[in-house]
């Protein structure tokens, strides 16, 4: 195993920074996402975010506005530490020999990236889903260990029994994963490059970014993977809650009704609250990721 296993523990603390900051406005955009009717008639502005987290927290205070956010720092320790640890593996696999003769270096980055993003889903889509139903309930908050039950006893998705219920939505996900984890990585290098090769006063004597160009870049990054991966995330959301009110919906039955209530507009809800929440908090973690690598001299 390479030597990035060692960076990781300081990769999840900037995660976990990033994440609490813009914990209130990730619950308002779940709630965007999954149309719930207590703040939907806020949905469609900026303006209409911050009157829905007025709403919740005339409800239910501060703690309100954090319903959920204990499931997302249980995911986010293994889900940064997966993340960044495979990226590190499948980029040195995508470089040996049979795979470097296939594929070039930009596409080998996009797969890495890609591979890494399906690997570290897998394992912490349980907690995804615990923190999308419970920042679904605004009028009866629900802790972590009763929504556990609840889903377990939700109608089956599977054979497997109640378990299966955890990964409500996972399909749309992969199929999200892809897009997301493999741009990122893949525009950030893109970015980075573009930056050192065209714009060289922004580049310190060692080849190295001055560091607003390197938290631009992976801004910028995050913020177009987010774009193009945005209606699958749109429709994962919708599947997980699915749940709560009978037997699961098929990605196709989600995707049509989605389109019969809202239109087009309907797979990009909450999109604005993604970039608010998405650029700064990925521009951190790649921040974090390049300077713990050169610390610890790792290619």
């Amino acid at each position: 195993m390479c030597r990035s296993a060692t960076l990781l523990p300081n990769t999840e603390h900037m995660c976990l920074v990033a994440k609490t900051a813009v914990a209130p406005l990730d619950r308002v955009k779940i709630l965007f996402q999954v149309s719930n009717p207590s703040v939907q008639q806020h949905a469609g502005s900026l303006s209409g975010i911050m009157r829905a987290m007025g709403d919740i927290n005339r409800l239910h205070g501060i703690p309100g506005l954090f319903q959920g956010h204990m499931a997302t720092l249980l995911r986010i320790f293994p889900y940064a530490a997966i993340k960044f640890m495979a990226f590190e593996q499948f980029k040195v696999i995508c470089r040996s020999s049979k795979i470097s003769n296939m594929v070039e270096r930009d596409t080998g980055r996009f797969l890495a990236g890609s591979l890494a993003g399906l690997t570290s889903v897998f394992f912490t889509y349980p907690m995804d889903m615990l923190r999308t139903r419970m920042a679904y309930e605004v009028e009866s908050p629900v802790g972590i260990l009763a929504m556990s039950r609840n889903i377990y006893l939700e109608s089956p998705v599977t054979r497997i029994g109640g378990l299966s219920n955890f990964y409500r939505g996972f399909i749309p996900t992969l199929m999200g994963v892809v897009p997301y984890g493999g741009v990122s990585f893949w525009c950030y290098s893109k970015i980075t490059n573009y930056f050192q090769t065209q714009i060289p006063d922004i580049a310190m004597s060692d080849n190295q970014l001055k560091a607003w160009a390197e938290l631009a870049s992976g801004g910028l990054a995050g913020a177009v993977a987010q774009t193009v991966s945005y209606p699958l995330e749109v429709i994962r959301r919708r599947m997980q809650v699915g749940g709560r009110f009978g037997p699961r919906q098929s990605i196709y039955t989600t995707i049509t009704e989605i389109y019969v209530k809202n239109g087009l507009r309907g797979y990009f809800a909450g999109l604005s609250i993604g970039y608010i929440k998405v650029t700064p908090m990925t521009a951190i973690s790649f921040f974090t990721y390049v300077q713990m690598k050169r610390l610890l001299e790792i290619d």
